[in-house]
């Protein structure tokens, strides 16, 4: 008798979007990022007193003006990105998969794309967060809604959980092959590697055995480590020097996007873009590692304003290297990931 072969469900999950650039849609969907307990990890009242009663009001209009500058015909570059992958992975994979795609805050909503799923016969979904380095506000919050809604259906097939791929040879590669297209063109004078950053608080909440102490400890990556978003980030960033063959005392690792007055993770971006100029340096190859599509951290605060902010303070040349989006080498990858895990 000929065996059935099993039917998957891949469930791509990013972080979100605004419907629109409107101070409306933008102040609804800050609320409800900022709420999540993962990501500002607060008691609840005085998170959303914060929220609601400060960030939300007075930092939507602003937002809205930036992602103005952000949006594209086709919408926002994390969601249509989104989208082009999906269908791109769908073709890629063959009759007995399905890939839907959700969004942890706003729309498609995670409910919503698992009801492609729910009582269909799946035998197995695969949860793919799609952040390379794993946090908890980003995978560990796309996981845990996927799994309070998945949790409500009569029928619970297998699930797996991909919880990071920043290690995968695809991934390092499709970065690799963006960023010497830039090399081939000039010589840079130091390349920036630059993560999204995390309070520190977070860092250590996540420590095994108290080993995280903000310090070099991220200069290796093992067993006592290998959670850690820090040491996830430096270990990316090693991979993709060793493949381009930069110099020790050619690159800096970084993190951005901080917000309010808590410490952040260590060193900041801006900062060290002073310290280099200071240095003299005049041009900088920018990597952002920790985002797989163009959104706001990388076209706006990674390709203009750090731009800006390297020329006021004496450089030449600042280039951005941009994300993964829907190249083909990082569709390749994602049917490498799910092939190889189901």
């Amino acid at each position: 008798m000929a065996s059935v072969k099993k039917k998957v469900g891949v469930f791509l999950i990013n972080l979100g979007t605004p419907d629109s650039p409107n101070t409306r849609d933008v102040r609804k969907y800050l609320r409800e990022f900022l709420m999540d307990r993962r990501v500002i990890d607060i008691p609840f009242v005085s998170r959303f007193l914060l929220i609601n009663g400060i960030i939300a009001p007075f930092r939507a209009p602003k937002s809205a003006k930036v992602y103005k500058e952000l949006w594209q015909p086709e919408g926002s570059p994390l969601k249509f990105y989104g989208v082009r992958v999906k269908n791109l992975l769908q073709q890629a994979l063959d009759k007995n998969y399905h890939v839907s795609l959700g969004m942890r805050y706003q729309s498609p909503s995670i409910e919503e794309a698992a009801k492609e799923f729910e009582g269909k016969g799946f035998d197995e979904i695969i949860i793919i967060p799609l952040f390379p380095q794993y946090a908890s506000a980003s995978s560990g919050s796309a996981v845990e809604e996927a799994m309070r809604v998945i949790m409500q259906w009569e029928l619970i097939p297998n699930i797996k959980v991909i919880s990071n791929f920043f290690e995968h040879p695809l991934f390092i590669d499709s970065f690799v092959a963006l960023g010497q297209k830039y090399l081939a063109e000039r010589e840079y004078d130091h390349i920036l590697f630059t993560y999204h950053g995390l309070p520190e608080r977070q860092i250590l909440k996540s420590s095994i055995d108290n080993y995280c102490k903000l310090g070099d400890c991220c200069s290796t990556y093992h067993s006592k480590n290998k959670l850690c978003y820090r040491a996830q980030c430096y270990a990316t960033t090693r991979l993709l020097v060793e493949k381009l063959g930069i110099p020790e005392d050619k690159y800096t690792v970084c993190f951005q996007s901080r917000l309010g007055k808590t410490p952040w993770i260590k060193p900041y971006t801006d900062d060290i873009i002073k310290s280099l100029t200071d240095k003299g340096v005049k041009s900088v190859l920018a990597f952002s590692p920790s985002f797989i599509a163009d959104c706001l951290e990388t076209t706006i605060e990674g390709g203009v304003e750090y731009k800006e902010l390297f020329e006021e303070k004496g450089g030449h040349h600042w280039q951005l290297v941009e994300s993964l989006n829907d190249s083909t080498q990082w569709v390749d990858c994602l049917k490498d990931i799910v092939c190889k895990n189901t």
